[in-house]
């Protein structure tokens, strides 16, 4: 029987591993600067390590320690951007076992107390090799007085004190600890890059992967080595030797980039019966349905970022169909609806995490996405309405007529315009000849009644408040403005009843001839109400009784009914919102 190993399996992410810079990948800028300063002799004594979760900043800061304390294979080297690895100090790193190189954790570090420690340690020299270095990984996890008490040696650290922080939130560290430090940010690595990286290694452990497989994993690593590397562990584990493309699906738990093209083929066509098919087709093979809208989210950013900028279509992480799909989709799809539907899957995002049943959820945003998808913005709704409206001859402008005591100083008359058609096949206009809806307004009452019947509040205050009658006939208003009128009040009132009458108005201003506003009628008569009512001797007691009451309204129980039934508003009770149609 044989004795097991004495070391079990390691993980892609350790075994492989950047031993020196010429391993790192992705990072040829901070490569560049580092074997200048070495090569220069130029080296800080801070360095610190910034990037997104697994793109090697810990890795970077062995490699940094490993060539300031490298000696090589001799003996006799000195500081180097390639270290040997075969001398003690690089075995001694490589394994984290060094006595000079200290790694800290300043996630579980954070006080005073574990930086005082460092600061008294660093008087003495290091024991064996050429530097004492500290690493401090999460270094923004460290509290403020931790950093304050590490400011002074940071800043002036005996010659033989190396220090290299790694942190993954660059903005929660002071800037007095950043300015006694060399910066450097890692990136994420570009696909291309991991790709090819992750081929190399799978080469080297002997297992078929598909390259659409290695796509998926790369689009899911976000850029990430580590994650990129342990997602590939898994995939071969999942595939036993030999994973293609809907394994590592599966093991994702992503929804097939196909389908959900075609799910948002069906959207953008409004095909609502189509499309909750394809989604419960979807749910039951397994699929989250927030993923799937998630999904939905990610084809609607990329397409409209392909509509922007086409080259982005030649992503190496996106299978050639796709591309040739979604690429199509950029030329065949207008902007605003690609705007509209991120916005709704934002707002479904957010209603489906809150639903107590994300598929009833699900649905339902899918049933709004697709009967918005085909709708016009307000821009092609009004092209559309004029290029449905037959031209009309320009206008003669009106003639003037002359006024009680004074000129008149303006007319307003637009040109009449047909009625266009509505989306459900009705009309805007109430009548389709000019004559037979002018007729319908024989008096000025009637004109105010249509105001209160298109509930346009604004102008029917104006006209009540601002508005004194000169003179009135069909399809012509003489009105004196009162001082503090609006001074398109003419022309507003014009176009308002051309635009629900279908016939052109003429709506003339005077200077001089006009009788009372409504609202002053009203106020006459409300002041009668009030004298009248002073008559009762039971008001007359609640006045003496209470001097500072005033009338809020008064009410006739016999009156009411005919209040309601003469102003179409007050009936209309709260169903009516004044700001409707403002």
């Amino acid at each position: 029987m044989s004795e097991p190993t004495a070391q079990g399996y390691q993980v892609l992410a350790r075994k492989y591993r950047p031993a020196s810079f010429a391993d790192l990948i992705g990072q040829e800028a901070m490569v560049r600067t580092l074997r200048n300063a070495f090569a220069t002799d130029r080296i800080a004594h801070a360095f610190i390590l910034t990037g997104v979760r697994g793109v090697g900043k810990t890795t970077t800061a062995r490699i940094i320690a490993k060539g300031l304390n490298c000696i090589g294979a001799d003996g006799n080297g000195t500081p180097t951007t390639e270290p040997c690895g075969v001398c003690e100090h690089c075995r001694s790193i490589a394994e984290g076992r060094h006595v000079d190189v200290l790694e800290m954790d300043a996630a579980s570090r954070t006080g005073v107390a574990d930086i005082r420690d460092i600061i008294e340690s660093v008087q003495y020299r290091s024991a064996s090799a050429r530097y004492k270095v500290y690493i401090i990984d999460e270094v923004h996890m460290l509290s403020n007085n931790a950093f304050n008490a590490l400011l002074k040696t940071l800043e002036e650290p005996p010659p033989h004190v190396k220090f290299i922080f790694a942190t993954t939130e660059i903005r929660k560290v002071p800037v007095t600890v950043l300015s006694r430090c060399q910066r450097f940010d890692l990136r994420r690595i570009e696909p291309e890059v991991m790709i090819a990286h992750l081929t190399a290694i799978a080469a080297k452990e002997g297992a078929e992967i598909a390259p659409d497989a290695l796509a998926l994993i790369t689009r899911a690593a976000e850029g990430s080595v580590r994650d990129a590397m342990s997602l590939m562990d898994q995939a071969i584990a999942h595939g036993a030797g030999v994973t293609g493309t809907d394994q590592v699906r599966a093991m994702l738990g992503l929804a097939d980039r196909g389908r959900v093209l075609d799910l948002f083929d069906m959207v953008l066509k409004g095909q609502a019966a189509e499309a909750l098919a394809e989604l419960g087709a979807q749910y039951a093979d397994g699929a989250d349905p927030i993923a799937v809208l998630r999904d939905l989210a990610e084809i609607t950013h990329w397409v409209s970022v392909i509509k922007i900028t086409p080259e982005a279509a030649e992503d190496p992480t996106i299978a050639p169909a796709e591309r040739v799909r979604g690429q199509a989709m950029a030329d065949a799809v207008p902007m605003r609806v690609l705007t509209r539907l991120w916005q709704m899957l934002l707002k479904a995002l957010d209603e489906v995490s809150l639903a107590p049943n994300a598929m009833m959820a699900a649905e339902m945003a899918l049933i709004r996405l697709t009967h918005v998808a085909d709708l016009p913005d307000p821009g092609a709704l009004v092209k559309r309405l004029q290029q449905g409206a037959p031209r009309s001859a320009a206008p003669a402008p009106a003639a003037p007529s002359p006024s009680q005591g004074g000129g008149e100083r303006a007319v307003y008359a637009p040109a009449p315009r047909a009625p266009a058609p509505m989306a459900g096949g009705g009309a805007t206009a109430l009548a389709a000849a000019p004559e037979t809806a002018l007729a319908r307004y024989e008096r000025f009452e009637d004109v105010l009644a249509l105001i209160r019947r298109m509930r346009d509040v604004r102008l029917l205050i104006d006209v009540e408040t601002h508005l004194r009658l000169v003179r009135y006939s069909h399809g012509r208003i003489e009105f004196e403005p009162a001082h503090d009128a609006p001074p398109d009040l003419a022309a507003t009132l014009a176009s308002r009843l051309q635009g629900w009458t279908g016939a052109r108005w003429g709506v003339s201003v005077t200077s001089s001839g006009g009788g009372k506003t409504i609202a002053e009628e009203r106020d006459e008569g409300q002041r009668a109400i009030e004298e009248q009512a002073l008559q009762n001797p039971v008001v007359q007691a609640l006045f003496a009784a209470f001097p500072d009451a005033r009338f809020v309204g008064i009410t006739n129980p016999d009156a009411a009914p005919d209040a309601a039934e003469a102003d179409p508003a007050m009936a209309a009770g709260d169903d009516w919102d004044p700001f409707e149609n403002d």
